[in-house]
């Protein structure tokens, strides 16, 4: 899949005349992709477990990880100029959602959001995340520009909905796997999955938030 990944972003500098064929690669990527999340969404409220970690690992390790990071990557390129400050807002707008989120929690937190899940996590704590990420959108609206006030805001809103979702669902392939972190690289925070799941399974969905702009602009 890593392959696949380099080709697809090398081949988005090719000639006019390969555009059609990348773009129904692309489109087939993301259609896939949000298709595994959406079935982990599923599976997150739904079931106890997650049949796809138990019986299909590849498909989460292809789709689910691999290929919610190649639309990260192709995000800023989602426009006619290559623009950084989109990834720059997003990364924004989930860290402004986590921080706010666990400061609410904290602070305020009384009804849970998905106990059996993640413990700590609460109803006020997401909506006090959700609230500041809607925020950080107003203000990405007058600092970066590119799409319109209402656009940042409905971005904001997917990024920080999306990205909590994606929390919860790694929360529980680790419990799960009964494992605490999901890697050693970085002491204290979990491992690199720990810092980077919110903004993974967030990313395919703003990539399809960007398109459906593109396409009716």
């Amino acid at each position: 899949m890593l392959p696949i990944s380099y080709i697809l972003l090398v081949w988005y500098d090719w000639p006019a005349i390969y555009q059609p064929y990348y773009n129904y690669a692309i489109y087939s990527l993301l259609g896939a992709t949000l298709l595994v999340n959406v079935y982990l969404i599923r599976d997150l409220v739904l079931l106890n477990r997650i049949p796809l970690f138990n019986t299909k690992k590849h498909i989460i390790a292809l789709l689910y990880l691999i290929g919610s990071s190649l639309f990260l990557a192709l995000i800023p390129d989602v426009v006619e100029e290559y623009k950084p400050e989109l990834l720059i807002g997003i990364f924004s707008i989930i860290w402004v959602n986590d921080s706010f989120a666990y400061i609410t929690g904290k602070n305020f937190g009384k009804h849970k959001l998905l106990e059996r899940i993640s413990p700590k996590k609460t109803i006020e704590g997401f909506l006090g995340g959700l609230a500041m990420a809607l925020l950080a959108g107003v203000a990405l609206h007058y600092y970066v520009g590119v799409y319109g006030l209402w656009q940042w805001i409905v971005l904001a809103f997917i990024v920080a909905f999306f990205g909590t979702i994606g929390d919860l669902i790694q929360s529980k392939i680790k419990r799960q796997a009964a494992v605490k972190d999901s890697g050693s690289i970085m002491p204290g925070h979990g491992g690199i999955f720990d810092r980077m799941d919110s903004i993974i399974f967030a990313a395919p969905f703003a990539y399809l938030f960007f398109t459906i702009l593109n396409y009716v602009s």
